[in-house]
């Protein structure tokens, strides 16, 4: 099959502030000769205002993001996507990563290809496919979070600038005139998603629609199988290195520590903003990255768990079912509430709006004969209320494991996505 590839640039400089006129031209699209469309990829494009503001990556590089515009009924939609990535706990890891697509522009693909709750077609993502759909890159190494220099390694913590960098840009291409809006982001991108979202409610109007998704964001101060909180002590390096305390809410850390309050579930409390939670149950970085760590256990006797669930043996899974109620405990008081939604199955996964088989497909992961894209949906346009928990393992049919890459990768500075 022969494609047409077809490039469509926007006329004429942007003009700063609200202004309309070619903000609805595509920065790229793609339109085939016949049959099936191809996959739509993304350009990137970087955010030359954010030097003003010293709003850098880690390396001092620009930041960016991939933004695909809206048709039809969606022109006035924005769903903005915050990209996830671990984290950088000390100078060490941050210079590794600096060195990387998560720590510098120059390093980023130049192109990306949107799927799941990102696609364009309508038999891929029903409610959101025509919508502006933007990707903002994650390059800060603290859920979009940090803000502080360290002029010896040479490293800018600047999460929190480059939000906002984000969002004047956006907010400048015509998102102010949003008639509704998603925020939403999987793995640090989801926590980032909790953490910002009433400060993205704050950019719009009272007429908006605005709410949030948070796709396995739901990180927790568990206790590893050494009996050790190893994800707080990570977590701590992470606050005190890059600064994220001071951007963290006050209603928190004015009765906690600083760390305890980039947990989400000592913040989901003081969110005013309607929030969904996607989640599993079983959380397989969590249980790579947290729980078992090669630290916490040193003889291997995780080893085979963590790379294939179905390896886990019985007081392993009894392990992993005090994980699954500490997750249900954490959000028992949020999902009480009318206005938040609440999505979470036991499957052994780690992001789930992203890839195409999880969020939508004729055998995508379901609860209650609903799948995930509905779910999702039926929430933000208040046509159900949500609040799906799954039965423990190994009940759920419909599940899509994850399967550990055989690949080596630096502990806690990847994600599955």
């Amino acid at each position: 099959m022969s494609f047409f590839w077809i490039f469509v640039f926007l006329l004429g400089p942007i003009l700063a502030g609200c202004s309309r006129g070619s903000e609805y031209l595509n920065l790229t699209e793609v339109v085939s000769a016949g049959g099936t469309p191809p996959p739509l990829f993304v350009p990137l494009t970087l955010i030359p205002a954010a030097a003003a503001k010293r709003a850098f990556c880690m390396d001092g590089s620009l930041p960016g993001y991939h933004l695909h515009r809206g048709f039809g009924s969606g022109q006035h939609s924005w769903l903005v996507q915050l990209e996830g990535g671990g984290w950088c706990n000390d100078v060490k890891a941050c210079l590794y990563r600096k060195r990387s697509h998560r720590g510098s522009s120059f390093y980023m693909e130049k192109q990306l290809q949107f799927t799941g709750i990102l696609s364009d077609k309508p038999e891929e993502n029903p409610d959101f496919y025509n919508w502006n759909r933007v990707k903002i890159r994650y390059c800060d190494g603290a859920s979009f979070l940090g803000e502080g220099y360290d002029k010896d390694a040479g490293l800018f913590f600047r999460g929190q600038r480059i939000w906002s960098a984000a969002m004047e840009e956006l907010m400048s291409l015509g998102m102010c005139y949003a008639d509704q809006a998603i925020l939403t982001g999987c793995s640090a991108g989801g926590l980032a998603t909790i953490h910002h979202c009433d400060r993205f409610r704050a950019l719009f109007s009272g007429s908006t629609r605005v709410k949030c998704l948070a796709d396995a964001g739901m990180f927790l101060d568990a206790i590893d199988v050494a009996g050790r909180r190893t994800l707080r002590s990570f977590f701590g390096g992470v606050v005190n290195l890059q600064g994220v305390a001071k951007n963290l809410p006050s209603a928190c850390t004015s009765r906690l520590n600083p760390t305890l309050c980039f947990f989400p579930q000592h913040v989901l409390s003081t969110i005013q903003t309607p929030l969904f939670l996607l989640n599993t149950a079983y959380d397989v970085w969590q249980l790579q990255e947290s729980l078992a760590t090669n630290e916490s256990d040193p003889r291997g006797y995780w080893q085979d768990c963590k790379a294939d669930n179905a390896k886990c043996n019985t007081g392993q899974i009894q392990f992993l079912q005090g994980f699954r109620n500490q997750m249900l405990h954490s959000v028992g008081r949020f999902s009480s509430s009318k206005r938040n939604g609440l999505f979470i199955n036991s499957c052994f996964a780690h992001c789930q709006s992203e890839r195409q088989d999880t969020w939508f497909g004729n055998n995508s992961p379901a609860l209650g004969d609903k799948g995930i894209a509905e779910s999702v949906g039926d929430w933000y346009f208040d046509r159900s209320l949500v609040r799906e928990t799954d039965c423990p393992y190994p009940c759920d049919k419909t599940c899509h494991h994850q399967v550990k890459r055989k690949k080596k990768l630096p502990h806690l500075l990847s994600t599955w996505n």
